[in-house]
């Protein structure tokens, strides 16, 4: 095999991990190294990579260890049979660079995933070692990701929560037969059993938080991804496995990826890439099942034979099905009716619960409230403010509907 540079592995292993989705860092403990001999930090600002839901900002270097894999994921261009080009990093190879990029403020943390070379214990012994060399050598402060094998040794898993901000286990597809058909070298129960590990973990580190230990688990979550349009599961079935997930595993977030065909595809897998509007409907409806209080019944009602609607959110397309629950009074509604408000988030919710203790509130009251007023008008009652005839027109979908834009995948 020919030597490769640096900027040639970089090159590749970057771009290889391109599909992995769950990088985000809502959550991560605010370190900051100022006071200390370390360098790093999680509350920076910088190239953009990734977003927390307080709106923060962080950059992070999103690699591959290698792309060397034993494994023969049909949906994955890694695959053993696949014909791509190979590399790899040594661990402190990547813990150098890593720190050569935070020096130069490209970016504030490290996602790190990575094919399974060998085993998925040296594998797994690797990605630990990069995660040691930049906390215990370096003192290094930001925000750090690894991606975890299911497979591998409890005590390997153990040893990753102790040096990173988020662990991540892919359960890969919404059903077990698919994963079985799809990538028959990953089992759905092994990796059930290692989030569950996981989960076992974090309960303890909460439950001695009172108690300092440097060997102890310092992860604040584990997330997970799923692979969307791979196989035939419906809306419904991915949603089900999402809200199983979060209430068995306590995980911080499921991500939804959007199948891309590969070079030199299998006949198992679709000819064609689902439209990416489909995930985006998909992180609306689990951001419903969340943190607005939906039903997993009442979002797949809004559209048809278990799909979400396409062309409207579901939060619309529930309430568009539901006129009879419109409008509401925004100065009498409780805050669990204002956020079924389609256009009406928490933060627009909470100024309006806050808001109205001061008055009535009229609906350019709202416009202040809001960023979407014309979105909200239709559904709500305000001082001054009666719609009733608008919520029955049989237009109003055409109205708030946008117009389909599809945008590539990696622009």
């Amino acid at each position: 095999m020919p030597h490769l540079s640096i900027v040639d592995k970089l090159a590749i292993l970057a771009d290889a991990a391109k599909y992995d989705a769950s990088c985000a860092s809502s959550g991560a403990q605010r370190r900051n190294s100022s006071g200390t001999r370390g360098i790093g930090s999680t509350e920076g600002m910088g190239i953009c990579h990734s977003y927390a839901p307080d709106g923060r900002c962080i950059s992070l270097l999103k690699v591959l260890l290698t792309n060397y894999c034993q494994y023969d994921c049909l949906y994955c261009v890694n695959r053993v049979s696949s014909n791509v080009r190979r590399a790899r990093f040594g661990a402190r190879e990547l813990a150098k660079l890593t720190l050569d990029f935070y020096k130069r403020n490209y970016i504030e943390g490290l996602f790190l995933s990575s094919g399974i070379i060998r085993n998925p214990d040296y594998t797994m012994q690797e990605m630990v070692e990069v995660a040691r060399i930049l906390r215990e050598e370096h003192e290094f402060q930001g925000y750090i990701h690894l991606k975890t094998i299911p497979d591998a040794a409890p005590e390997l898993l153990e040893a990753a929560g102790r040096y990173a901000d988020r662990l991540s286990i892919n359960v890969e597809l919404p059903s077990r037969a698919s994963l079985g058909e799809l990538a028959p070298e990953k089992d759905a129960s092994r990796i059930r059993k290692a989030m569950a590990a996981v989960r076992l973990k974090l309960d303890e580190k909460k439950e001695r938080s009172r108690h300092r230990n440097p060997r102890a688990m310092q992860a604040t979550g584990q997330s997970t991804q799923m692979i969307i349009g791979a196989d035939a599961s419906d809306d419904r079935k991915i949603l089900t496995t999402s809200a199983s997930l979060y209430a068995g595993y306590k995980l911080r977030r499921v991500y939804y990826s959007a199948f891309s065909p590969t070079p030199h595809p299998s006949s198992k897998l679709p000819p064609q890439a689902p439209p990416l509007r489909r995930e985006h409907r998909l992180y609306q409806a689990d951001w419903l099942l969340r943190f607005y209080g939906f039903e997993l019944d009442e979002i797949i009602a809004g559209g048809d034979d278990g799909m979400l609607d396409l062309d409207i959110d579901p939060k619309l397309a529930w309430a568009l099905k539901h006129r009879e629950r419109f409008p509401i009074d925004v100065n009498r509604a409780a805050r669990a009716e204002l956020l079924r408000v389609p256009g009406l988030g928490t933060r627009g919710a909470n100024a309006i619960v806050k808001a109205r203790r001061l008055g009535a509130l009229r609906l350019d009251d709202i416009a202040r409230l809001t960023t979407s007023v014309a979105k909200v008008r239709p559904f709500i009652v305000a001082r001054g403010w009666h719609p009733t005839r608008t919520i029955e027109s049989a237009g109003l979908r055409a109205q708030l509907a946008r117009p389909p834009a599809q945008r590539e995948l990696f622009a």
